[in-house]
């Protein structure tokens, strides 16, 4: 052997080593979550042009009294208590409080809000992923996913829907919670799991499903079941022990763990109370048939696919079909949804495909349409929580097989990157139907048929900006195509005769009386058809009307009055005092005492009328603006004011 050679062989072998990373996992876990941040607020800037819609805007936010006061013991109590828009979640409305306290009527802070908190969303899932499964770039996509994919526009760029953005930080922070108790356990670490909980469901009670979801996380990635199987991939094993440390989770019985979740389920039962509770009282509760409401849910199912593969013509309502949709259409949706489940099974030892698919499933039962709230199939904002699941499934099912093929990481980072540029840029288009009431429903109407929602809505958007005639063709529109209630039609009726077009109020009237359900609503309908009347000039009409009225309820206040000035123009001062006076002690206004007062006046009893209109001044909050009103009134009834 030559010297070379065995100096050679005497050297210790080189060893391989993979170079260095550029980041320790710290450093590069934060430059991600600025990273996802920025991505955020990129896309999302479009927001500040943004103003209130009138999708619930209003009585949520800028027509809320308790609300716009800002936080104080008041709105608190308030919150805690209300049962307002048929909802019972205080920690949103104390959010919305908070809002108004540092941004008044603002619409850019409210908005930029719901976008911080839709960021911290972000990062909070990819901190949870990343750190249940110690693999950072699948959880990158999968919060990267979330942040810009374009169904998830409308609950951020609808500042009444902060309820969703609100609890889903609270739904992320319970499962952050409950992976430090299953590492550590102990009773407190499993209080801050039901504390964080109980606070999510007070935001928006859709993540009532949590505790199934925590079963789930227990099979995937925690691996806390003692169910066995030989054949499990590398992706689906249990966390890594750089992600664990020395803490890895117990196997368990699956009586244990549903045990162990006993006290959350019970959290949302309470809530689940409380939600039909609120939705009885506000009246959200709607009775559609089993049949459609069944047809509809299997179909959503799986149009809630097809928008997160290609999400293309979305919108703020889409209609409920009722028993429209044909029985081949129900039944391809089911073959879909049995076809995909049977694949998920075939290939269930790759756990995150079971979890992914039941996730998606699973917490979109609450929102599918088998407890019919409200009048749509289906809603963009519903998806928020659902489709991470999908989007696990998919990213660790594209991750797996690139492992097992050997793909370079190049070939995945670049389609990665031009999917979320294009989902980016659709959620920045989105963002901009969101700009005003108007383009809202207009882009409603472009993307849905037979919308009656949207036709009634932007009617009234467009009366907003004075647009008269194109309001009454768009609130037609939506009465061809839907059978609306009878106080919905007074206030069409009502709105055509403010604008001049009295003789289609008066037909609206007479429908809006064919489908009142009560005495009440008819005495409503004919005190209106009775101020109807007159304004068209056929004043024996009106007397008839105002008749009715009186019978159905002998205090209604706009029949009383109408009355009264009917009598008035007959001469009949008294009769005219009697019915002004009824109508004080029933719904006293300045308006009103100053109509009285003008009765008293002329039947000679002018004591009584200088102390009536003393009353109508100290009460009115615009004197002269009441006096003409008064004056408008008696014209209405050819009466000439003194």
């Amino acid at each position: 052997m030559s010297s070379s050679a065995a100096a050679t062989a005497v050297q210790p072998a080189v060893v391989s080593r993979p170079p260095a990373p550029l980041f320790s996992g710290e450093k590069r876990s934060t430059i991600l979550c600025l990273l996802l941040v920025l991505l955020t607020l990129a896309f999302y800037n479009p927001v500040v042009h943004n103003g209130f819609t009138n999708m619930d805007d209003d009585v949520y936010i800028t027509g809320n009294v308790h609300v716009r006061a800002g936080l104080s013991w008041a709105t608190v109590k308030w919150a805690f208590t209300s049962f307002d828009e048929a909802n019972w979640h205080p920690v949103t409305w104390l959010s919305h409080a908070l809002d108004c306290q540092l941004f008044k009527l603002n619409p850019v802070g409210h908005h930029y809000g719901s976008v911080l908190l839709h960021g911290v969303n972000a990062i909070l899932l990819f901190l949870l992923l990343a750190g249940a499964t110690g693999l950072t770039w699948p959880s990158l996509m999968v919060a990267a996913l979330f942040a810009l994919h374009p169904v998830n526009v409308e609950s951020v760029a609808w500042a009444a829907e902060r309820k969703n953005v609100l609890s889903m930080l609270f739904f992320l922070l319970t499962l952050h919670a409950y992976g430090w108790y299953v590492r550590k356990g102990g009773v407190k670490r499993y209080a801050a799991v039901a504390g964080l909980f109980a606070v999510g469901l007070m935001a928006k009670s859709e993540i009532i499903t949590l505790p199934l979801v925590l079963l789930l996380w227990d099979f995937w990635p925690l691996r806390r079941t003692s169910v066995l199987s030989s054949q499990f991939s590398v992706l689906s094993e249990r966390p890594s022990e750089e992600a664990l440390g020395t803490d890895a989770p117990v196997p368990r019985s699956f009586t244990f763990l549903f045990l162990e979740k006993v006290p959350l389920l019970l959290l949302a039962a309470g809530s689940a109370v409380m939600t039909l509770l609120a939705q009885s009282a506000g009246g959200a509760v709607h009775t559609a048939s089993t049949p459609g409401r069944l047809g509809n849910a299997i179909v959503a199912y799986v149009r809630y696919l097809g928008k997160a593969f290609w999400p293309a013509r979305l919108a703020n309502y889409y209609p409920h079909p009722g028993l429209l949709l044909p029985a081949w259409e129900i039944a391809a949706s089911a073959a879909v949804l049995l076809g995909l489940t049977a694949l998920v099974w075939h290939w269930r030892s790759r756990r995150y495909l079971v979890v992914g698919w039941l996730w998606f499933l699973g917490t979109l039962v609450p929102v599918i349409g088998l407890v019919q709230v409200g009048a749509a199939a289906m809603a963009d904002r519903y998806a928020y929580l659902p489709f991470i699941g999908l989007f696990v499934a998919v990213v660790w099912g594209i991750a797996e097989v690139a492992r097992e093929r050997r793909v370079p990481a190049a070939w995945l980072g670049v389609p990665a990157v031009l999917v979320l540029l294009t989902l980016g840029t659709l959620s920045y288009r989105q963002i901009g139907y969101w700009r005003d009431s108007v383009t809202l429903w207009k882009h409603a109407l472009s993307v849905t048929e037979r919308n009656y929602i949207a036709h009634w809505a932007l009617g009234f958007a467009l009366a907003e900006k004075g647009q008269s005639e194109n309001a009454i063709a768009e609130l037609d529109a939506a009465e061809s195509l839907h059978s609306y209630a009878a106080l919905d039609r007074v206030a069409v009726a009502a709105y055509k005769r403010d604008h001049g077009h009295v003789q289609a109020a008066i037909e609206e009237y007479g429908s809006a009386l064919k489908v009142s359900p009560d005495s009440k609503t008819r005495a409503i309908v004919l005190s209106r058809l009775a101020s109807a009347y007159m304004q068209a000039g056929d004043f024996d009409r009106a007397k008839v009307s105002c008749a009715d009225g009186l019978k159905e309820n002998p205090n209604n206040a706009t029949a009383l009055v109408d009355s009264g000035l009917l009598a008035e123009r007959d001469g009949d001062f008294g009769l005219a005092a009697e019915q002004f006076s009824h109508a004080m002690k029933v719904a006293p206004t300045d308006v009103g005492y100053l109509l009285l007062g003008y009765a008293l006046r002329r039947a000679g009893h002018l004591p009584e009328a200088q102390a009536v209109y003393a009353e109508a001044q100290r009460i009115s909050g615009d004197f002269v603006q009441a006096q003409q009103s008064a004056a408008q009134l008696l014209a209405t009834a050819g009466v000439k004011a003194e």
